[in-house]
């Protein structure tokens, strides 16, 4: 961003993969296939100081953590959980099954089917993500998918954090294990205590999460290899300078490493927002030593000429969360096509989607969202093609497939065509 005024600068060029967290997750990837669970045991000892007789989390278990949790936030979370369920409703309602007749006797067409098994991981570390599991559980549940393992980190030497554990059995998981990180995922690509290996993994978590997920893609599908939170937000003079702020604040509390990024047309709103960020790290922000520490690193403010610009500037950075608060936020709406989640005005906060508005917050980043959505429940069903033919349907295809595999020196291709023609 060479060609635009910069009133701070800190957003990463990109993520760099550590050796050390490559080598250390191949080491316990290929250790848990080899041995199964002996592996998984001995790495959730050393790393988690967690080796219960089951990682399973028994019934008895599920039933205590759903009594001691306060129904005052189970309520909240019953709602989180409609939101969610309801949305994925809605988006699943608009993929339809095709099946067209091409041409006489040419039938053609697609059926959208759910993946069998479904390993879902909610993180523990700093805070334990308890809306993660309504994202990565609820939504496969309305897709279809059979079975749904649900994983989640010990929390403070115990077994899942019970808010979170309640929040999984809520969300539908037919199986919930309390295991951590790469040893989790190893877990859920290659079997454990008799659950059998899942087809998907998703969930979000830390850089050796995000490398575990990486080497594993190919023995199972992913959902897709997220790094540190990011947010961004296009503003102009007509916005709140101190809601900017909080934003901004809000979601680089996640981690020191979590970009924020303000572009504006308007060089003394920047200012003020800084001014603003500066009042609140010095007063009462919640969590000041995360959010202050990743925004000195990586807080970017970015000054532009124009609305076109500022365009242009926030699709190169393609961020995980994108708000916009402007005078012409239909006009950026409509424009814009590089984001992970569009949240449009001064009353839509990242917060707000994070945990319990309905759409999912597993999202694209690093640039990521130039090719790619979030988490939806799209993700967890499977397009698949067939093709139906008649003889006379038969007939009319053979010719240019057997031309065209001849082409390609490919004459079996081309004898199973002529085998169908008159």
């Amino acid at each position: 961003m060479t060609d635009v005024e910069h009133l701070k600068e800190g957003w990463p060029e990109r993520v760099e993969r550590s050796q050390e967290v490559i080598d250390t997750v191949s080491r316990i990837l290929s250790d848990v296939e080899r041995e199964g669970l002996p592996a998984i045991r001995r790495y959730s000892e050393q790393l988690d100081n967690w080796s219960p007789e089951s990682f399973i989390v028994s019934a008895d278990t599920i039933k205590a953590a759903a009594s001691s949790v306060d129904k005052e936030l189970a309520r909240h979370l019953e709602f989180a959980r409609g939101q969610v369920e309801g949305f994925a409703k809605l988006q699943r309602a608009t993929m339809t099954d095709l099946e067209v007749e091409t041409q006489p006797g040419v039938v053609l067409g697609h059926r959208h089917l759910p993946i069998s098994r479904v390993g879902s991981y909610s993180p523990g570390g700093r805070y334990p993500l308890i809306a993660s599991s309504i994202m990565t559980v609820t939504v496969p549940k309305v897709a279809g998918v059979d079975t749904v393992v649900a994983m989640a980190p010990p929390w403070n030497g115990g077994g899942i954090y019970e808010p979170q554990l309640y929040t999984m059995d809520l969300a539908g998981a037919d199986v919930i294990a309390c295991l951590g990180g790469v040893q989790a995922f190893a877990a859920l690509a290659f079997g454990f205590e008799g659950v059998q290996p899942v087809d998907l993994v998703v969930g979000a978590g830390n850089a050796y999460v995000a490398e575990a997920k990486r080497q594993l893609f190919g023995i199972v599908g992913i959902d897709l290899l997220a790094g540190p939170t990011e947010v961004a937000v296009i503003a102009d003079e007509t916005a709140d300078p101190r809601l900017v702020a909080a934003d901004l604040l809000g979601q680089a509390e996640h981690g020191f490493n979590s970009p924020a990024l303000l572009v504006t047309t308007d060089r003394a709103f920047g200012r003020a927002v800084i001014a603003e960020i500066d009042r609140w790290l010095s007063t009462d922000w919640p969590t000041v030593e995360v959010a202050g520490g990743a925004w000195r690193e990586h807080g970017t403010v970015v000054v532009c000429e124009s609305r076109e610009e500022a365009v242009k500037v926030s699709d190169a950075y393609a961020p995980e969360h994108l708000e916009v608060q402007t005078a012409d936020d239909d006009w950026y709406a409509e424009n814009l096509r590089n984001y992970g989640s569009l949240f449009i005005g001064p009353e839509s906060t990242v917060a707000f989607s994070d945990k319990s508005i309905g759409t999912n917050h597993v999202l694209p980043t690093g640039r990521a969202g130039r090719y790619t959505g979030g988490l939806w429940v799209g993700k967890f069903l499977k397009t698949v093609t067939y093709q139906r033919l008649t003889t006379a349907g038969a007939a009319s295809i053979a010719p240019s497939t057997a031309a065209i595999s001849d082409a390609e020196l490919m004459y079996g291709h081309a004898l199973t065509a002529r085998l169908r023609q008159p």
